[in-house]
């Protein structure tokens, strides 16, 4: 791999580049902190996916394609006197050396949950204190992935279940919530009741330490695989999915699920 000196020298002319291109270009001119905002998320979530396909080129890509957000980002701060690059960085280095107190300090952490633990104590104490458990759970957060960093955050000051196989009374408990609002044919409380069983199926996931992201997009995988074949094989008959029944469907179905 490269050398330190080599690496500095790269980002060093990424530096210079953007400045370049918010110098000379039109578009990345205009640019402000809001109008990047999107493209950032966009990035982020090809980054992702990128991961989960274990794309190891991808990967590479999409790094850059993050990273030019945080360099752009920053280059704007700059140039309102705000923060540049290297506060940016100074800021993060602060951050994970007060955060590794068994690294840089005399405390012992010897596993990988007592550093989660003790890496959420020190997050309430860069505040004074003052910091809410679940405050630093961002709200524009997808559902799910929200769900799953609010569980990890009260569990990780105890509110948790004392055995895991606990989770299954409440994911059953939920449930039967829903099936009740369901007979009653209530949309607004069957909303409601799918929610909490979302919930408790994702805080089940936690303890059995299943990404349920991950477990969802294998399933969307699956599943566009197996329509694809579905599809693809009707086409080659010269059939329609419109015109199909069901019971045609299921055949193909079934094939597919064994390829």
């Amino acid at each position: 791999m490269h050398t330190k000196e080599e690496i500095l020298e790269s980002f060093s002319k990424l530096l210079d580049v953007m400045s370049d291109l918010r110098e000379k270009c039109p578009w990345d001119r205009k640019q402000t902190f809001k109008s990047l905002k999107n493209n950032t998320i966009e990035e982020t979530y090809e980054l992702a996916q990128a991961i989960c396909e274990e794309n190891m080129q991808g990967i590479k890509k999409e790094l850059g394609d993050v990273l030019l957000h945080v360099v752009f980002y920053s280059k704007i701060g700059s140039e309102t006197n705000d923060f540049d690059i290297k506060d940016v960085c100074d800021e993060l280095v602060k951050k994970l050396i007060f955060r590794h107190p068994h690294v840089y300090g005399e405390v012992v952490a010897e596993t990988s949950d007592k550093v989660k633990e003790n890496w959420e104590e020190l997050k309430l104490k860069e505040k004074d204190g003052n910091k809410r458990v679940l405050s630093g759970v961002p709200t524009a957060l997808p559902a799910m992935i929200k769900a799953a960093r609010i569980q990890e955050k009260a569990a990780s000051i105890g509110f948790d279940w004392e055995e895991r196989a606990q989770v299954w009374d409440k994911v059953r408990e939920e449930f039967s919530e829903f099936e009740a609002e369901v007979e009653k044919n209530d949309s607004d409380k069957m909303e409601a009741e799918f929610g909490d069983l979302f919930f408790a199926l994702i805080n089940a996931a936690r303890l059995y330490k299943i990404d349920p992201e991950n477990a969802l997009e294998r399933t969307n995988a699956k599943f566009i695989k197996r329509f694809n074949y579905l599809e693809d094989k009707t086409l080659k008959q010269g059939k329609s999915l419109h015109k199909m029944s069901l019971a045609e469907m299921d055949k193909i179905w079934n094939e597919a699920k064994l390829m």
